[in-house]
């Protein structure tokens, strides 16, 4: 029997070997919004989970660089919309390949109970409100509670692996 090759300690090759771990792990995709200083601003987000049922709570994970990272505080208002297969172009205007100014403008939006937009096909919409930031490396660990929860009827959910959706 031929024995596993032993894993590196190098912090080089432990970044690139999370990188492609983390790239075989597939994922839920969602659009995170929050309300900018002139319109609402959202962004494309795989890390997000639930954290809680007592209190309902889910975590998301933001890049500092991200440009709804400025509008995200303790007490303030997000929304997030879990996207169904079919909402690929979506999923890409957030992630960058539209302008922030006109990421809205890609899919139907209506008002949550905040006034921020959801996303009206996704498979579902949390109102949240942020309890609190925790800052990490890179990022910011967001804990939010979810405010109130809808529902569609159909349970197709845009997955993303590997760099693709699936």
């Amino acid at each position: 029997m031929a024995s596993a090759p032993q894993p590196s300690t190098d912090v080089g090759d432990v970044v690139l070997g999370l990188k492609g771990a983390m790239r075989r792990l597939a994922s839920g995709v969602a659009i995170v919004a929050a309300r900018g200083d002139d319109a609402p601003v959202g962004m494309a987000a795989t890390s997000i989970t639930s954290l809680t049922m007592e209190p309902p709570a889910v975590l998301v994970c933001v890049n500092r660089t991200a440009g709804i990272h400025a509008a995200l505080s303790p007490g303030c208002p997000i929304s997030i919309n879990l996207l169904s297969r079919h909402q690929r172009e979506i999923s890409a205007a957030f992630g960058g390949a539209v302008a922030r100014e006109k990421r809205f403008e890609v899919g139907v939006w209506a008002e949550d109970i905040h006034g921020l937009p959801i996303l009206d096909a996704a498979q579902a919409n949390l109102s949240c409100t942020i309890d609190s930031i925790a800052p990490y490396g890179t990022h910011s660990i967001v804990i939010a509670r979810v405010d109130a929860v809808r529902l569609s009827d159909v349970v197709e959910p845009l997955i993303f692996q590997n760099g693709a959706y699936l």
